[in-house]
């Protein structure tokens, strides 16, 4: 059967959390194992440095508020026009090339068993007439717009304490953003009390409805989100992680 008589199916996968919580990481490993898989970094979504509006008390610009954070209407689009083609429109350009990122290996034999059971499940959906492709979504905010929450079929959620966010925020050097004159974009560097100012505030505020009593690390999920995936990522290994978010993925439509 040739690839145009294959009906395509896409599965976007939500691999949701703060800042510095791990997503990014994770991402890459699932697609290390998934078959026709391919990261969508909600970062690459933000507005260009020169439209970020500045917070109103601090009067710096505020990268992490939902409402202005995102161009939501920019993501939305290119969320349904990837469902409805599975292709990624040629103009998408990501700057996550760019960003300095810790190595957290995963053992060999955990990454080769999954390969292995998801590369039997991509051929027996061949001979089925189908052809999955595996969209990972990876963002700080996946889980504040319905329309985005929408579009995700499975839906991870990393759950990292405060103070281990707070850690690995201030280790990090800085961020590359776009700016509408710079392809390549700009590095970004937190201005003092950034985290204990925006960033923290920002996404407990963003994400209190997705947990009862807005306790966002503890909390039991609420409706909003109620068949995510809450991992508790600190009190595990990569390994183990990824043996929760595989078993999840399997029992994606159109995977098993």
């Amino acid at each position: 059967m040739s690839r145009q008589e294959l009906k395509t199916r896409v599965i976007f996968v939500g691999v949701g959390g703060a800042t510095c919580s791990g997503k990014t990481t994770l991402a890459k490993h699932l697609r290390s194992i998934l078959p026709d898989s391919v990261i969508i970094h909600q970062d690459d979504f933000a507005p260009p440095q020169e439209l970020v509006p500045y917070h109103p008390i601090y009067k710096v610009q505020d990268w992490d508020a939902a409402p202005g954070a995102i161009n939501w209407p920019r993501m939305i689009e290119f969320l349904h026009q990837v469902k409805a083609t599975g292709v990624i429109p040629e103009e998408h350009y990501s700057h996550d090339h760019l960003n300095e990122q810790k190595a957290v290996p995963v053992d060999f034999a955990v990454k080769d068993k999954w390969r292995t059971e998801f590369q039997r499940i991509k051929e027996d959906n061949l001979k089925a007439g189908r052809r999955v492709i595996w969209g990972l979504v990876d963002g700080f905010l996946l889980y504040w717009h319905p329309e985005v929450i929408k579009e995700l079929d499975v839906r991870i959620f990393l759950r990292v304490p405060h103070d281990v966010l707070k850690e690995r925020r201030h280790q990090r050097h800085g961020y590359h953003t776009a700016v509408q004159s710079d392809p390549e974009g700009s590095l970004w560097r937190d201005p003092p009390h950034y985290w204990e100012q925006i960033v923290w505030p920002a996404f407990v505020d963003a994400h209190r409805d997705m947990f009862v009593g807005g306790d966002i690390e503890h909390g039991a999920l609420t409706e909003k989100v109620k068949d995510a995936l809450v991992v508790d990522a600190l009190a595990q290994g990569m390994a183990e992680v990824m043996e929760q978010c595989c078993s999840a993925l399997i029992r994606a439509p159109a995977s098993a």
